[in-house]
C-alpha cells in the first residue's frame, strides 16, 4: 500500500476550499498552511491566462525529512503516509531545510513542526482526507498508488503526470496532471511584492509571532532581499538599490517576463539564523586546536604544559559555547536532550551530537589527568578522530538538506576542515606556541589552499539554477560586502602580512582577521542559500 495524491490541473479553479478545509481540519494557525494554492499569470492583457498549482506535502517514498529529523518526530508509515509527532519535536528546523518541497513550518503556538499529514486520523476511519472532500471540481484524488483498479492509479498510469522536482531523488507521491513549469519550479517565477496579500512577507511560519510587529518594516522593492535581511528586519537595515537592481537582473535571465505570481504564499525566511554560522565557527575552533596540538606532538616538536593545557581548555570552552548555541537556536530547547535520548540515527544532528560528547569527554579526560598526573597520551589518537568528526559532521548534515542545493557541494567539508585547521593555528600561534615557524607554514598552505576552493566553489559552472542564484548573491548581490570581507580580512590581508614577516604582533593580528573572516565566510554560506525561494 502506497497513499499519494493526483492534482488535476486542467479543472482546479484556485477556489482555496483545500486550504480552508485543511485549516479547519487540524486547526492550523494564521500565517501558515499545510496546503495553499499557487496562482500565476501568463501572458499580457487581453491575452493573458491564469493557472493554478497545489502545493503541500509530496510524502516522499525516500523523504529527506524522515532522514534528517533527528528525534524521529517525522516518520513514515507502512501505508506510505509521512507523519509526525509534535510531542517528540524539538524545533531544529532541519526538516524545513531538508523538503525540497517548502512542505513544513514552525507552529508559532507549539514552537513545533507541522506540515499535510494526509490526514491520518481520517485514512484510519476509513475516510479520505479533508481537501479531497471540499474540492468542488475533484481536482484532487487521493488513494493507494499500488492499488492498479483505484482511480489515483489510473490516472497516473493513463495521464502525462509530472512531479515536482525529481531530480532531488525524494521519490514524491504527489502527481501533477497537465503540471507547467511555472507552477512547478520556483525558479520559474519571481517572489515579488505584487501578488495578493504579499504583505505576509513581513513575519510568517517560523516569524509568524513577530508578524504584526514587523507589518511596517518590511522592504517592498524586493522580497528575495527582504527575506535575506530576515533577521534584521527589526533594525530597519537599508537596503542598497544596486543590490536590489542586480538581483531583479539575474532573475530576468530565468524568467519568463510575461509569466508572474499572483498570489502565493509566502516564504518562511532565514530558518537557521546567527546561531548556525557562529556554532561552526566555535566548533571550528575547538577540534582545530586539539588537531594542530596533535599534529605538532606527532612532528616530534616539544610543546611545553601550559601551552598543552590552555590548548585542551580552550577546546572544551568553545565546545561548551557549540552546544549552548546548538541548543539556542532550537524553537523547543526544553526538549534539547531528547536527541540523546530519542536519536534518529540515520540524522547527522544525532551523530554530532553525540560526536561533540565523545570529544568533549575526551578532552576533559586530558584535563584531569594532566593535573593528576596520570599517561593519558595514547587517548589523544581517538581524540584526533572526533576532532576531525567535528570540524566535519555539518557538512554532512548540510548535505541532507536537500532543499538547499549550495549545501550540496562535495566540497564543503573540506571547507570545514579546512577552516578548523586554520582557526586551530591561529589558536596555537596566540598562546606562543615554540613551534612558530611551522605554525606560520600551516597557515600559509592553508590559506591558499581556502582561497582555490573559494575560486572553485564560485567561478566553475554549476547546472542547478538554485545554486547559480546564491553564488550570484555572494559575488555581486546582497552578500557580496559579506563575502569580500571574508575574503580580503580572512584570507588575503592575513596572507600578506604573515609573509611579509613584519613580526609576531603582526602575525597575532592577522591570525584574529583569519578568525573573523572564517566566520565571515559561514556566516554567508548558512544564510545566502537560505534565502532562495523553495515554492
Amino acid at each position: 500500500m502506497k497513499y499519494g495524491f493526483v492534482i488535476d490541473n486542467r479543472v482546479c479553479i484556485g477556489c482555496h476550499a483545500c486550504t480552508v478545509a485543511c485549516k479547519s481540519e487540524h486547526d492550523i494557525p494564521i500565517g501558515v498552511n499545510r496546503t495553499h494554492v499557487k496562482y500565476i499569470e501568463k501572458g499580457v492583457f487581453p491575452n493573458n491566462t491564469r493557472e493554478f498549482a497545489v502545493h503541500r506535502c509530496n510524502h516522499c517514498a525516500d523523504a529527506p525529512c524522515v532522514e534528517i529529523c533527528p528525534t524521529t518526530a517525522l516518520y513514515t508509515r507502512k501505508d506510505g503516509i509521512v507523519d509526525f509527532d509534535s510531542d517528540r519535536c524539538i524545533g531544529c528546523k532541519s526538516c524545513m531545510q531538508a523538503c525540497p518541497y517548502d512542505a513544513l513550518y514552525i507552529d508559532p503556538n507549539t514552537n513545533t513542526a507541522a506540515k499535510c499529514n494526509y490526514c491520518a486520523h481520517r485514512i484510519d476511519g476509513g475516510y479520505e482526507p479533508a481537501c479531497v472532500i471540499v474540492c468542488p471540481v475533484e481536482a484532487i484524488v487521493s488513494g493507494d498508488l499500488d492499488d492498479p483498479k483505484s482511480k489515483i492509479a489510473n490516472l497516473v498510469a493513463k495521464e502525462n503526470v509530472t512531479v515536482r522536482k525529481p531530480e532531488k531523488g525524494t521519490k514524491p507521491q504527489l502527481y501533477y496532471v497537465n503540471g507547467s513549469s511555472e507552477m512547478l519550479v520556483p525558479a520559474a517565477t519571481d517572489r515579488n511584492d505584487n501578488y495578493v496579500w504579499s504583505e505576509q512577507i513581513s513575519g510568517v511560519g517560523h516569524f509568524a509571532k513577530y508578524a504584526d510587529e514587523r507589518i511596517n518594516e518590511s522592504d517592498r522593492g524586493s522580497l528575495l532581499l527582504q527575506l535575506a535581511l530576515e533577521n534584521h528586519a527589526k533594525s530597519g537595515t537599508a537596503i542598497d538599490q544596486r543590490a536590489v537592481d542586480n538581483v531583479q537582473k539575474e532573475l530576468s535571465y530565468y524568467q519568463d517576463q510575461n509569466t508572474q505570481r499572483v498570489y502565493d504564499a509566502p516564504s518562511k525566511g532565514v530558518l537557521w539564523g546567527w546561531q548556525v554560522p557562529s556554532y561552526i565557527w566555535t566548533k571550528a575552533i575547538a577540534s582545530g586546536t586539539f588537531m594542530i596540538l596533535f599534529l605538532l606532538e606527532i612532528m616530534g616538536l616539544t610543546i611545553s604544559d601550559k601551552v598543552q593545557i590552555q590548548a585542551l581548555s580552550t577546546s572544551l570552552v568553545f565546545l561548551v559555547f557549540t552546544a549552548l548555541l546548538l541548543v539556542a537556536d532550537l524553537d523547543r530547547p526544553d526538549r534539547f536532550l531528547y536527541v540523546l535520548l530519542r536519536p534518529n540515527w540515520t540524522s547527522w544532528l544525532v551523530r554530532g551530537a553525540y560526536i561533540i560528547t565523545a570529544f568533549s569527554g575526551i578532552i576533559t579526560l586530558l584535563i584531569i589527568g594532566h593535573w593528576l598526573g596520570w599517561d593519558l597520551s595514547w587517548i589523544k589518537f581517538p581524540g584526533f578522530f572526533f576532532a576531525f568528526l567535528s570540524a566535519i559532521y555539518t557538512a554532512f548534515l548540510f548535505k541532507q538538506a536537500k532543499g538547499r542545493d549550495y549545501w550540496q557541494s562535495p566540497l564543503l567539508w573540506m571547507h570545514m576542515l579546512i577552516h578548523a585547521l586554520m582557526a586551530g593555528t591561529v589558536i596555537m600561534l596566540i598562546f606562543g606556541s615554540n613551534s612558530v615557524k611551522q605554525l606560520i607554514g600551516f597557515l600559509i598552505g592553508l590559506i591558499s589552499l581556502n582561497l582555490i576552493l573559494l575560486v572553485i566553489e564560485t567561478l566553475v559552472p554549476h547546472r542547478s539554477i538554485d545554486y547559480r542564484k546564491t553564488v550570484f548573491m555572494m559575488k555581486r548581490g546582497y552578500f557580496f560586502l559579506w563575502f569580500a570581507a571574508g575574503i580580503l580580512i580572512g584570507n588575503l590581508l592575513p596572507l600578506l602580512m604573515i609573509v611579509g614577516n613584519h613580526g609576531t604582533s603582526i602575525t597575532i593580528l592577522a591570525g584574529f582577521l583569519v578568525l573573523i573572516g572564517i566566520f565571515l565566510t559561514e556566516y554567508v554560506r548558512v544564510y545566502a542559500p537560505q534565502v532562495v525561494s523553495l515554492s
